[in-house]
Parts: C-alpha cells; structure tokens; sequence
C-alpha cells in the first residue's frame, strides 16, 4: 500500500495546495460518495472540487499537510493538517483577515484501488468559520421535528408572520458604529440589541447580512452601540437610509479603541467583538463593554408598527 499512500499525498498536494483540483480523478471511484460526519449529508466529486475551489479562494494562502495514513485491507483513515489566512470572503461570509490552524480526519473505504466512499469529521462552511472564531449556530439549522402522532414536520411560520410578530415589540433605538479596514466611520440604525450579562459586562447585537455596514463590521474587533436620545430623530433616519457618507455633518468622536460614538446620545458604549454567530440571514455579535458614556437625555423609543416613534420622556407609568 506503499504506492496508494504517495499516490493520496501527491494528489492532496496537488488539489489543495496548487488549486489542481482535476488531479483527484486519479485516486477516486467512478462511484465516490463523501459523507460528512455531523449532517450526515452525501456528496460526490464535483462537490468536492467546488469545496476544494471555495477555500483556495477565501485562503490564498492555504497549506496542507496529510499528516498520516493508515490502511488496512480496504479501509484507510488520513489524518491532516492546514494552515492559511482568510483574507477573501467564503460565500455571504466577510473575509476576517485572521490566521487558521486546524486539522482533521477523513475514513474510508477502497474499491479496487481507488477511493469510492470517504466519511469526514471536519467540513467546510461549519468547522472553517468555527475555526476562524465565526461557527454556525447548528443546531438552529437542523430539519424541523414531526408533530407528535402526525408524523409530518412542523412547517412554523412564514417571514411575513415573524416579521408581523416583530414589529408588536416596543424597544429602544441604537446606532452601531465601527470602522472599515480604510478608517472610515460605518454604522447602521438598529433595535435588534440586548444585554446579555454584567460579569463579564456582555452585549448582543443582531445584524442583517445585506447592510451595506455588515462587511465592516463582520471583520472589526470592536464596535460602538449608542442608545439615541429622544432629540435624535434625524440621526436615526440618516443611519437607517443608504447615503455613502452616514457621518457627514455629524457631532461624534472616537472612543479608546477608535470606535465612533454619537454625541448627544442618551448613552454609548464601546465594545471589543468576541464571538459571531452565523444565522443564516444574520449574524449574532457578542461584544465586552470596554467602554461607557452616559448622560441624562432620555431615550427614544421605536414601535416597528406603522414605522412609528415615540418620546421616552413622555412615558407614563402604569
């Protein structure tokens, strides 16, 4: 089995480190299936060149090594390792700039020679991202679970429902902040924003995948959020509108970590980025407040319904 293992590093090195992903026709079955461990989902060659394809490009720099290969009979494991940078976006996911590190392990069986089925422990849009600090959160996405005695998934409902669902939620008005890979100050109007724990001093914030802020935010290590006042309204349509230039004309100064903070806000925080969560049309960011500025304005509130805004002075109690 000499000659497989020197045919599987070959191979490996020319697929995955110089982007000639054809050269797997020599050591795979006419029949190669890929299974993945987690999902359980089935793939087949052309999947893998595709996946082969993708990682080169979100890594440039990638480097991989087949670290081992064990076989017996007709069965072989090959344990591995990669390094690499990802410096260009995988799919909706904004490129980091952070170092991988990582390895895994492939199983398999041969068929007269050649790889006709592998099973992996490591996959490409869930392990990758989890290494380099941005994972999926799984188990959200698993199929839906059969009515008790119906046997059928649950369908749930539709986005238009949620959507409805969402706008009887009263909440506050933030604008989150940050700056580009350029320097340049970036921010969007947000409600979506809750505390999550005051040791450590946590906070979430949820933000859509299509903001034309998200790319930068995705790939900064720290971020602003600040609570608009009730004398803010104009801040808040200037950050939910699409101009280039969301800051011009606009009274704000850097907090420690250069983070833009809006004067006159009821409070602002600034926050170092410590996990991302995918999910799906939005990512979730958990951030430690490093920072705090708070004044005696009061707040404004913001009623999704009808698009409607109300003086958080003017609250009566009840």
């Amino acid at each position: 089995m000499s000659d497989f293992k020197e045919l599987v590093c070959s191979v490996w090195d020319a697929a995955w480190n110089h982007g000639n992903e054809d050269a797997l026709d020599d050591i795979v079955h006419p029949d190669y299936a890929l299974e993945n461990a987690d999902s359980g989902h089935t793939s087949g060659l052309t999947e893998l060149k595709v996946e082969v394809r993708e990682m080169r490009a979100a890594i440039p720099d990638l480097r991989t090594t087949v670290d081992k290969i064990v076989v017996d009979d007709d069965d072989f494991a090959i344990f591995w390792s990669a390094t690499g940078t990802f410096l260009n976006p995988l799919g909706d996911v904004p490129a980091t700039g952070r170092s991988l590190q990582t390895c895994g392990a492939v199983q398999g069986v041969l068929r007269e020679g050649r790889i006709i089925r592998e099973r992996v422990t490591w996959n490409l849009s869930d392990d990758m991202l989890s290494d380099l600090g941005a994972p999926r959160l799984r188990s959200a996405f698993e199929p839906a679970r059969a009515q008790a005695g119906s046997g059928e998934a649950e369908e749930g409902p539709s986005i238009e429902a949620l959507k409805e669902f969402n706008r009887k939620f009263v909440t506050g008005v933030t604008v989150v902040t940050t700056t580009d890979s350029e320097g340049r100050p970036r921010g969007l109007t947000l409600s979506a924003y809750t505390p999550v724990s005051l040791d450590p001093p946590l906070v979430l914030v949820c933000v859509q995948k299509t903001s034309s802020t998200y790319p930068a935010l995705f790939e900064s290590e720290h971020l602003g959020i600040n609570i608009i006042a009730n004398t803010q309204r104009a801040v808040v349509d200037k950050f939910a509108s699409k101009a280039d230039d969301k800051f011009a004309g606009l009274d704000w100064h850097t907090g420690p970590a250069g983070s833009p903070l809006i004067r006159g806000s009821a409070a602002s925080i600034e926050a170092e980025i410590k996990e991302r969560f995918q999910a799906k049309t939005h990512t979730v960011f958990i951030a430690r407040v490093t920072h705090l500025e708070v004044s005696d304005l009061d707040p404004m509130l913001y009623v999704y319904m009808s698009g409607k805004f109300y003086d958080g002075a003017a609250l009566k109690e009840l």
